[in-house]
């Protein structure tokens, strides 16, 4: 007599989930300090060598254009063969792009300069990517839970990349680098770690296993199709609304971060203060999370969805009407701008995660993320334009406004509902 797979128990599943959480939790918080260098200096870097702001968000654009392709190529690859071969591979793509930038810096070519930034951009991808990991076990109660506990883990990094922008500096400056490129050697070194924890320690898979409880699940459950099915048109709507919620987000932030620090230098302010504001930032981007899931979790994904266009707007009004001088004022606008940024980003993700069956759900995510970092681009493009014709007010406010524009999409599908 056959017998059939038993399902795997609860108890089971859950040990797993607790150690791919904290294989990832591991992975990002040194690829926080990563990611950082670029948001940084990145732009500082571009105006220096360029001599002109005009093009000075040219960098954030490009590594977020850099990101796009490479969350389509993470994507692919998570779904063919796994997570763990997928993020690795993305952190190492970035490790080989900071090694680039700082080739860049010291032979004093913008074009390469301009090409290592895009393939840096992979490292932000497969940060953002790694989110997806956390929820592939995650019951889905508890998904945007899961979700923010990759997250918040990219603050210790996050925060202290930043301010260590003098010291790396200093250390670029003894090696015969330009000062500017020091972040980079953290970056590079940061995300190669990243890349090692990965590949050794993230087993089981957390997709493919998910994948495997999933068709036993479907074995010893002949109504599951249907259920799937009516679960499905139950869910539709929360791709649609989830991918345009990160899509706003990220487009505001990027284009109002990415030309604060441009902002801060040509008001008389140096690196350090800079760093500070972008370090509060990205704290507020990633320190909130469990709260944030806690909330996706307990109450509606789209009210905290809302919440963060609101919070957005402040951002902007905030970063508007600061006094140029006014360190303290700026860390503020930018705290409310990673905090918006945040409530999108974990409820959009819920969204998603709710909305994607397990058979395509890497290759989907990996394309939403493609539209995301092509926000991001276009933010950060759009950002050095602006400053430069209209003034830093003027793009903080209209990002702000721009942001409303989530609440009349989270009105139609609450009606549609």
């Amino acid at each position: 007599m056959t017998r059939t797979a038993p399902t795997p128990s609860i108890p089971a599943q859950d040990t797993a989930q607790r150690r791919v959480l904290t294989v990832l939790v591991a992975s990002q918080i040194l690829s926080g300090a990563g990611l950082a260098a670029g948001i940084t200096v990145g732009a500082l870097l571009a105006q220096d060598m360029l001599g002109s702001t005009d093009l000075a968000g040219l960098p954030s654009a490009l590594f977020t254009a850099g990101s796009a392709l490479a969350a389509i190529v993470v994507g692919r690859v998570s779904q063919a063969r796994g997570r763990r071969l997928g993020l690795a591979g993305g952190y190492l793509a970035g490790a080989v792009g900071s090694a680039g930038v700082i080739a860049s810096a010291v032979a004093g070519s913008a074009l390469l300069l301009f090409a290592a930034l895009f393939v840096y951009g992979a490292g932000t991808a497969t940060n953002l990517q790694a989110r997806y990991a956390g929820a592939d076990l995650a019951a889905p109660a508890h998904r945007a839970r899961a979700v923010s506990t990759v997250l918040v883990a990219t603050t210790l990094g996050g925060v202290v990349g930043p301010n260590l922008a003098a010291p790396t500096g200093t250390l670029a400056d003894t090696l015969g680098i330009p000062t500017l490129a020091g972040p980079f050697l953290l970056a590079g070194v940061a995300y190669t770690l990243a890349a090692v924890v990965l590949a050794v320690w993230l087993r089981p898979d957390p997709l493919l296993l998910a994948r495997t409880l999933d068709l036993r699940q479907q074995t010893a459950d002949s109504g599951r199709a249907a259920d799937d099915s009516a679960e499905a048109d139950r869910r539709g709507p929360g791709l649609m609304l989830g991918a345009l919620t990160m899509i706003l987000t990220q487009l505001v932030m990027v284009a109002v971060m990415t030309m604060t620090p441009v902002h801060m230098r040509d008001h008389g302010h140096g690196t350090g203060a800079s760093g500070l504001v972008i370090a509060i930032h990205v704290g507020a981007m990633y320190l909130p999370s469990p709260l944030t899931g806690w909330l996706v979790d307990r109450y509606d994904r789209c009210a905290i969805a809302a919440a963060s266009g609101l919070v957005l707007l402040a951002a902007g009004i905030t970063a508007a009407t600061a006094p140029a001088d006014s360190v303290g004022r700026l860390a503020l606008a930018l705290a409310l701008l990673g905090l918006g940024w945040n409530f999108g980003l974990v409820s959009g993700t819920a969204m998603i995660t709710d909305a994607v069956p397990l058979a395509t759900r890497a290759r989907t995510q990996g394309m939403v993320d493609v539209s995301i970092a092509l926000a991001g681009a276009t933010g950060g493009l759009a950002s050095g334009l602006v400053v430069s014709t209209a003034g830093y007010p003027v793009l903080a406010l209209t990002g702000g406004i721009l942001s409303l524009a989530l609440l009349p999409a989270i009105a139609v599908t609450a009606s549609r509902r």
